[in-house]
């Protein structure tokens, strides 16, 4: 699956709206990464990334929004997440309640555990 990105801009720049649609995934990250980083760079305050149409997302995924979010942070911007579906919703509650903690053996683990749990949420 393919991920396409629109970013948005207020009138006076001060926040962006990056819209995801398909799968942020090993795959679509590192483009991802590079338009994200587009965005962080040019100093928005807040940063939102519309989640609405984001129908999967795996470890490499998160990876990239995790280094951003921080990256702006260190800027003093802020990243939000807005309109997470429930499966969406569901991998960020298992990241929030293991913040500190290694436990999955690799990528390839984790990944298999996320989309098990995001086939569960979606009722699969």
């Amino acid at each position: 699956m393919e991920l396409h990105t629109d970013v948005t801009l207020d009138a006076d720049h001060a926040l962006a709206r990056v819209a995801l649609v398909g799968a942020l995934n090993t795959e679509t990250a590192p483009g991802f990464e590079h338009s994200l980083q587009q965005v962080v760079a040019a100093g928005h305050k807040l940063i939102v990334l519309d989640m609405k149409d984001l129908d999967y997302i795996s470890s490499a995924g998160l990876r990239v929004i995790f280094k951003a979010a921080k990256q702006a942070r260190s800027s003093g911007q802020r990243m939000a997440a807005a309109n997470r579906k429930p499966h969406i919703d569901k991998v960020f509650e298992i990241l929030k309640a293991l913040p500190d903690m290694a436990v999955f053996a690799n990528d390839r683990e984790l990944d298999d555990y996320l989309d098990t749990m995001q086939q569960r949420a979606r009722g699969d």
